[in-house]
C-alpha cells in the first residue's frame, strides 16, 4: 500500500493519530508537525528516547544553517519566532498550489516592512507579490493582532525583527541550492524538537514573556 501522505513510498508504519499506515519518512518528518501524534505512539516514544545518529547529524546541520539568522533574537522574539513558524507550517494554500520558501520569505518580509513603517508612525501596508505570499502574510498579521487582543504587548519593532529573521532564513536555505531540502522542512524538524523539549520541561512564564495563544 502506498503512503497516503507522500503518495510515493510504501506505507509500513501504523499511525495511531491518522488511523492508517504511512511510510517511515513521513512518520519521521511530519511527526508533531503535520501529524498530532499521541504520547502513546511507539514511534514517537522511540524517537524521543534514542534519536538515531542520522537525526542528530540532521539537527546539527539545521542549527548550523539557521543559527546565524536567530542568534541575536531576544527571548521574547524567540517566542514570536516559534509562533510565526507554527502559523507558516499550518498554512495551506488554496487549490493545488504549494507553499514554497520564496513565498515564506516574501510574506515575512512584507509584514516586517509594514511593522517597521508603523514603528515610525506611518500606517502603510506593504503587499507581497504572489497570491500565496499575500494569504500567508494575512495570517501572520492576524496572529499578531490576536496576541494583542489577548492583552499581551507586542512591539512593532520586535515582531518586525523576528519576521526579518524568518525572511533571511528562508532565503539562506534557498541559496544553498540543496533541492532535496527546504526551509519549510527544516523548520518542521525544528518545531518537532522544540515541542518535545517543551513537553519534557514544562516551566512557568518568566517576567516579560509573551503568553502565546
Amino acid at each position: 500500500m502506498v503512503c497516503p501522505l507522500c503518495q510515493r513510498r510504501k506505507a509500513r508504519r501504523e499511525c495511531p493519530a491518522l488511523g492508517r499506515s504511512i511510510c517511515s519518512v513521513c512518520c519521521g518528518t511530519k511527526r508533531l508537525v503535520e501529524i498530532n501524534c499521541p504520547d502513546t505512539c511507539v514511534h514517537l516514544s522511540a524517537a524521543r528516547a534514542n534519536p538515531p545518529a542520522a537525526v542528530r547529524r540532521q539537527q546539527e546541520a539545521d542549527l548550523t544553517l539557521l543559527l546565524p539568522t536567530i542568534s541575536t533574537l531576544t527571548e521574547r522574539q524567540h517566542q514570536l519566532f516559534f509562533l510565526f513558524q507554527s502559523v507558516i507550517t499550518r498554512h495551506r494554500p488554496e487549490g493545488f498550489t504549494r507553499l514554497a520558501d520564496a513565498d515564506v520569505a516574501e510574506a515575512a518580509g512584507s509584514v516586517a516592512a509594514t511593522l517597521e513603517t508603523a514603528a515610525k508612525g506611518v500606517i502603510y501596508e506593504h503587499q507581497a507579490q504572489s497570491t500565496v505570499a499575500q494569504k500567508l502574510a494575512g495570517e501572520l498579521r492576524a496572529i499578531v493582532e490576536e496576541i494583542r487582543k489577548g492583552g499581551a504587548v507586542v512591539y512593532d519593532h520586535e515582531a518586525a525583527t523576528t519576521l526579518r529573521a524568518i525572511e533571511q532564513g528562508a532565503r539562506t536555505v534557498a541559496a544553498t541550492g540543496e533541492a532535496q531540502d527546504t526551509y519549510l522542512s527544516l523548520i518542521g524538524r525544528l518545531l518537532q524538537v522544540n515541542r518535545a523539549a517543551s513537553d519534557e520541561q514544562p516551566s512557568s512564564p518568566t517576567p516579560g514573556s509573551i503568553i502565546l495563544p
